[in-house]
């Protein structure tokens, strides 16, 4: 009688292969070089932010209390320039924007709002109060405090900030090193000529494409024959990455040598087959300090599984708090039959009706999967869904 082998639950699968894995060790980055990696530690301001109470606007910098004037302009502050002279009484200074106010000051008088007859300077409009059109000392950080936690990935403005805080390097993740291998007798390079029996090889350049998306560092070795010794060299050869990922040959039929290869190779196989459709035959394991996990073959799968298991895992190696898909609530705009026994991942994009599942769901179907722009996550068991109901989304890294 054969052996049933139960299917594992996709969060478990998840945990367990973030479980196999460290993040890696930590480096200061040059600024430059850290968009979209992940901090190791939290990062503190070095200095105030503005520096001194600074003008928001041109005009001129006054006492709130002797508004409407007269007052005698008796200086000037520019950005970059001298500090300004302490004012006295009555005493105004030509301010510009981003020039620190002279000690005294506590507003800035707009020079829309001002008149400037013969040397002296009186207000218009309505009267000022303290603190008008003026950035305050320190009101966007002060130094000391902690601005981005470790495991914050770096944005744009994440990196603006911690350069205006004074770090011109940062404290990251090692960028993980996946090495890509992709297995089939019937695979010929992309643009190679493709007669009848023979497929062009897209699962590698796509999950490079979406590797791109992450930071790593990615080496693509080919395609390998289905021959249980060349794959054995080739698990070989992948040993130095961090990351050993196989596309295709894993699910259970005479050619599918990738798992026999992988513990030939001395790999420690953790799990194998989720419960999921499309992607059940994914694996998962250990090659030695690298971590090994193999895709099934079809360019659907593949992305699904990538998205699922592969994105999570550079994330968590690069030091990543959060290192799962993004998952969003939507609504529906056609109703979805009930799922089966195992979890559904449906190709859809976002429309402004609601969320449309793309027309074909076959696993081989990548001119619909091209369409889409987001998975619709349906738990197993679920009942049917009416249009206007709500679901779990997770897009598409961009």
């Amino acid at each position: 009688m054969a052996r049933v082998v139960s299917l594992l639950p996709v969060s478990e699968a998840q945990a367990r292969l973030l479980a196999l894995a460290q993040p890696l060790p930590v480096e200061e980055a040059p600024v430059t070089s850290c968009a979209g990696r992940w901090l190791a530690l939290d990062i503190a301001a070095r200095r105030d932010q503005p520096w001194a109470d600074l003008s928001a606007m041109d005009g001129y910098a006054v006492r709130a209390a002797e508004w409407p004037g007269p007052w005698r302009v008796s200086g000037a502050s520019t950005a970059g320039g001298a500090i300004p002279a302490p004012l006295s009484a009555g005493e105004a200074c030509r301010i510009f924007t981003g020039a620190p106010l002279p000690t005294g000051a506590d507003a800035v008088l707009i020079q829309e709002n001002a008149a400037l007859t013969d040397g002296q300077l009186s207000g218009l409009d309505k009267p000022l109060t303290p603190g008008l059109h003026v950035r305050a000392m320190a009101s966007d950080f002060r130094s000391g405090e902690t601005l981005l936690a470790a495991g914050a990935q770096l944005s744009a403005a994440r990196i603006a900030l911690a350069v205006l805080a004074g770090h011109g390097a940062l404290p990251v993740r090692k960028r993980p090193t996946v090495a890509i291998l992709s297995t089939g007798n019937e695979l010929v390079p992309p643009g190679a000529p493709a007669p009848p029996g023979t497929l062009p090889s897209s699962n590698a350049p796509m999950l490079a494409a979406l590797l791109r998306t992450v930071p790593c560092e990615i080496v693509d070795l080919g395609i390998v024959a289905d021959d249980l010794d060349a794959l054995i060299q080739a698990f070989a050869r992948a040993g130095q990455a961090d990351i050993i990922l196989s596309t295709g040959g894993a699910s259970v039929g005479d050619h599918d040598l990738v798992r026999p290869a992988f513990t030939g190779a001395g790999g420690s196989l953790d799990f194998w087959k989720i419960r999921m459709r499309p992607g059940k035959p994914l694996m998962a394991g250990k090659l030695g300090a690298s971590i090994f996990l193999g895709l099934p073959g079809n360019p659907v799968s593949a992305f699904v599984t990538a998205m699922l298991f592969l994105l999570p895992l550079v994330r968590h190696m690069g030091g990543a708090a959060s290192p799962l898909p993004l998952r969003l609530n939507a609504r529906l705009a056609a109703p979805l039959p009930a799922t089966g026994e195992r979890d559904d991942f449906l190709r859809a994009y976002r429309a402004e009706e609601g969320i449309v599942s793309v027309t074909s769901q076959d696993s081989a179907a990548t001119a619909a999967m091209a369409l889409a722009d987001c998975l619709i996550w349906r738990p197993a068991s679920s009942d049917a869904a009416r249009a206007g109901d709500a679901v779990t989304i997770l897009p598409f890294p961009q």
